[in-house]
């Protein structure tokens, strides 16, 4: 319980693992920098609450478990934040560390921006709300077990073999993204970028906004319900797809199976050497 903990408070901390193994441990105002360049803090730490603290130094939060970080500042110096933890809630923080995430596991992120290339790779079971993230080069990668409301990203190569994701209500600025991805469901959310989702098996869009060149190509169990695809030329190329889009589609090409209808459709490309399609294709007021 809180009022067992011992607490640490205002103190200037740059040795190598200066709270290493530290249990039961309130850490409140405190400043992980200076000369020493220390670094794995609160390596091997259990039941740990950070606040209103200052992380400029490598390492710091490896083999935890049951960690709060609230209200804390993880600048770019401090690379690799979290990796081989289990049970973290962050809050109300900034994570500006390349590979802030790695392998880690009960995860949940609230109310925070995140500037970390390689974010979250080989996770499971991670939450994140009301956030923003950028410069997120494969965000994700390889996690399970995704859910995700409000945020706002920007980045490449985002979610590439993810599983079991739930997306809703969010802003994505992205490239490649959902690539070899199973399981996902977007809802209520807008996705702009190049080819969206290649080679993704079981992708749901519902009541969202695509935007970009050739999306939706070589997919399985792919459905779209009630979207808009904007400026999304060679759509759908060799997938399996069932499909209802409000407004116009500027072009699809070789779809594989299913049915794709919307309210216009610029052009039609089939190219029977190559498959023949038993797609249906059709104008809703056909």
């Amino acid at each position: 319980m809180i009022n067992n903990m011992k607490t640490i408070k205002n103190e200037k901390l740059d040795k190598e693992r200066a709270l290493y193994a530290a249990k039961d441990l309130i850490v409140d105002k405190c400043k992980f920098d200076g000369p020493a360049d220390g670094e794995s803090a609160l390596k091997e730490a259990r039941n740990i609450k950070v606040k209103d603290s200052f992380f400029n130094l490598r390492y710091p939060f490896w083999h935890n478990k049951k960690l709060e970080i609230n209200n804390c500042s993880l600048t770019s110096l401090c690379r690799a934040a979290l990796w081989y933890s289990k049970d973290v809630k962050i809050n109300k923080s900034k994570l500006f560390g390349i590979k802030a995430l790695r392998e880690c596991k009960d995860i949940i992120i609230k109310d925070s921006k995140i500037d970390s290339p390689e974010f979250g790779w080989r996770n499971k079971n991670v939450t994140i709300e009301n956030s923003e993230l950028k410069n997120t080069e494969y965000l994700l990668f390889e996690t399970s077990d995704i859910k995700i409301k409000n945020i706002k990203m920007q980045g490449k190569y985002t979610f590439q073999y993810t599983k079991n994701v739930v997306i809703e209500n969010s802003a994505l600025d992205t490239k490649d993204a959902f690539w070899h991805s199973k399981n996902v469901t977007v809802k209520n959310s807008t996705i702009k970028g190049q080819y969206l989702a290649w080679y993704s098996d079981g992708l749901t869009l519902i009541n969202c906004k695509i935007i970009g060149t050739q999306p939706l190509c070589y997919c399985k169990n792919l459905k779209l319900v009630n979207c808009e695809m904007i400026d999304t030329d060679l759509a759908f190329e060799y997938s399996d797809v069932e499909a209802t889009i409000k407004g116009t589609i500027d072009s699809v090409k070789n779809p594989k199976s299913g049915y794709i209808k919307a309210d216009k459709i610029k052009d039609i490309i089939l190219e029977d050497s190559i498959i023949k399609s038993k797609c249906i294709i059709k104008e809703k007021h056909h």
